[in-house]
């Protein structure tokens, strides 16, 4: 009796066993499978959510991807290249079938592309162009145009005065943006022989450098007549440096984000140039998809610009 119990307790043991190690194979097979495709997951790298500009974009790629019936993992750059990179990475492994990258630097954005380059994933970027790596389409207003625009609304508005002074307030160094809107900018000024730029100075983009930039150019070059900033965060900032040195003067912004479009009816900005952030995200999320179902998509594919004044 002893020994049929001791033969019976030992088949449950060696049942239980199996199941065990059953169970444990069942479950890498799993993990296996959350790193592979599933054909409906696009991937996006902001460069910072802390700007209402990018924060517009993603829940215009949200919205989209929702409608379309796929999965938008978003990640969050916090505008640091190192991250950047950290997050590519991780959507790699997370298997998305392609990538959007807003970059936060025109240069540095070449080093995480190449990641989703050498993993055969098809990356899309938006608002800011990659200087390397390999980008099947690029979407984006055109910020050259944007640039000129702001300029001949400045010589159309003061087209009386025998001088006027500007102070430009350049986004981060480094960018497309920046970069294209300062080219567009410069395109229409410098070719004016009664336009004289006072300070130009970089912001990177940001409400409170926007802020301390303008109180310390006040107070070295105190005569202008106009502030063009590469974006409306900055031109926030210096509304409020003006504000507190009493002063009357043009300021014009760019990307047409709410804060800013509330200024321009308050009288508080003059004009922004409006991209349409929200735009920019699902046709970059409806592109993705494309790409998914084996469609060709363009080179370059532009957003509309509206020039917005009170």
């Amino acid at each position: 009796m002893k020994k049929n119990i001791k033969k019976i307790m030992s088949v449950l043991a060696a049942g239980v066993l199996v199941l065990g190690l059953a169970g444990c194979g069942q479950g890498n097979q799993g993990g296996e499978e959350g790193q592979k495709s599933t054909g409906n997951k696009v991937g996006m790298v902001i460069s910072t959510l802390n700007n209402p500009f990018f924060v517009s974009m993603q829940e215009g790629a949200q919205a989209k991807a929702k409608e379309m019936g796929y999965d938008l993992i978003v990640l969050d750059s916090q505008n640091d290249p190192a991250k950047e990179r950290s997050n590519v990475e991780d959507l790699v492994q997370q298997g998305v079938s392609v990538l959007i990258v807003n970059p936060t630097d025109s240069d540095a954005v070449a080093n995480s592309i190449q990641i989703a380059n050498d993993a055969n994933i098809p990356v899309i970027t938006v608002d800011r162009q990659s200087n390397g790596g390999e980008v099947i389409s690029h979407i984006a207003s055109d910020n050259v145009k944007g640039g000129e625009m702001a300029a001949n609304y400045i010589l159309e508005q003061l087209k009386d005065k025998s001088e006027i002074k500007v102070v430009e307030l350049q986004g981060t160094p480094g960018t497309s943006a920046a970069r294209e809107r300062g080219q567009g900018f410069h395109n229409v000024i410098d070719k004016q022989t009664n336009v004289k730029v006072v300070a130009s100075q970089a912001a990177d983009f940001d409400r409170t450098k926007g802020l301390t930039v303008m109180e310390n150019i006040i107070q070295a070059q105190p005569e202008f007549d106009v502030v063009f900033a590469h974006n409306d965060e900055m031109a926030l900032g210096a509304v409020k440096a003006i504000k507190t040195a009493n002063k009357n003067v043009m300021v014009i912004g760019f990307d047409g984000n709410d804060d800013a479009k509330d200024a321009v009816q308050k009288g508080d900005m003059t004009a922004t140039v409006a991209q349409q952030p929200s735009l920019m995200g699902s046709t970059a999320v409806e592109n993705a998809v494309k790409v998914i179902k084996g469609e060709t998509i363009e080179k370059q594919i532009p957003v509309e610009l509206q020039f917005i004044t009170k």
